[in-house]
Order: structure tokens, then sequence, then C-alpha cells
């Protein structure tokens, strides 16, 4: 099977002000597209071919793991976001509540981990192995699938995902890319 860079659930421009269309069309026309390629090139004839995404970060290590994990984290990260973002859901917010203690403390937590994260990687919110809601950061490619988790939510927190619109200034990226979480994704992945 040829994997295929997926079409973004909204045009270029739709994120901007929050990210504007040169950072997707780096981001998602250049880095994405090229892990997709090189993705492709690794499996090329070989038996994991047939293997789909999900195999492949679930089972893989190296190379073929990290183009494999970007893919998926990437096409993720995506449909994480939206140009028109709605309140979370109340079944949602009582999760929050139950396993995090507040929706306040979900956003402090989650900012914070993204913010603080050393070096590149991505900040999640999952369902962990107990069923409970948790946030953490994983480095490079790394993705929550390969320890039991569900991803949920995630941010991109390498430079490539907002330096042309917030150079260094990550936790402003995160703090503007709060109001963009598309909290009807989030919800249908915990269904």
């Amino acid at each position: 099977m040829s994997h295929v860079l997926p079409q973004l659930p909204y045009a270029e421009h739709a994120l901007a002000p929050v990210l504007s269309a040169e950072t997707l069309q780096y981001h998602y026309g250049k880095h994405h597209r090229a892990y997709v390629d090189k993705l492709n090139k690794l499996v090329e004839g070989n038996a994991l071919a047939d293997l789909s995404l999900d195999q492949l970060v679930r089972g893989q290590t190296g190379a073929l793991f990290n183009q494999a994990a970007q893919v998926w984290n990437h096409t993720f990260y995506w449909r994480c976001m939206s140009p028109d973002p709605v309140a979370p859901s109340a079944a949602l917010v009582q999760l929050v509540e139950r396993d995090l203690g507040s929706w306040a403390k979900l956003e402090e937590t989650f900012k914070a981990a993204a913010a603080g994260h050393f070096g590149s990687g991505w900040a999640w919110l999952v369902r962990g192995v107990s069923g409970k809601l948790e946030v953490l950061t994983t480095t490079n490619a790394d993705n929550p699938l390969r320890t039991g988790a569900t991803p949920v939510l995630t941010c991109d927190v390498w430079e490539h995902a907002y330096y042309i619109d917030y150079r260094n200034e990550r936790k402003r990226y995160i703090e503007a890319w709060w109001g963009i979480v598309n909290w009807q994704f989030v919800a249908q992945q915990m269904a």
C-alpha cells in the first residue's frame, strides 16, 4: 500500500491569524509531504508495504518509525484544529473534570507541558491505559500509541510548526493555538 498525504480539513489560509497560510504551506506542504514520501521509499517493495500506518507506528523502530509516526502525528494534528472552533461538549467537560480536576486545570497543565517540553516533540491529551485522561509530551516523532494510550488531542511543538508566525515564542504560539482546538474532534476521539 502506498501512503498518501491526506487532504487538509480546511483551506491553507483558514487558520489565520493563528497559523498563516505560509506556515501551512511549509509545515503541511513540505514537512508533512516529505515524511509521506520518505515513508513510501522505506516500505517500497518489501513486506512492510502492506502494513497500515497504525501498525508501522506501533511496531517499528528507527528511521521507519520516525517517518511513519511523523505522518501519523501530523495527520492527527491537522484534525485537532478548526477555523470554526466550538466550545467543548458537556460530556467532554465532565470527563476532564473527573480525571484532571477542572477545565482550567487541563488548559494550565497542557499549555505548561507544551511550552516546557525541551526540544522537538508533541504535547498530548490522551486516554491512558487506565482509561483516564492524562497530559503528556513525547520527544521527536514518538507517539502515545506505542504505550497503549489513545491520543485525543495533540499540539506540535517542533519549531517548524510555529517559527514563521511566532519565531522562538513557543508559549505565544501555544496560547493562540488553544483558541483553535477542534473540541468536536477531541470528543470523537473519546467516543
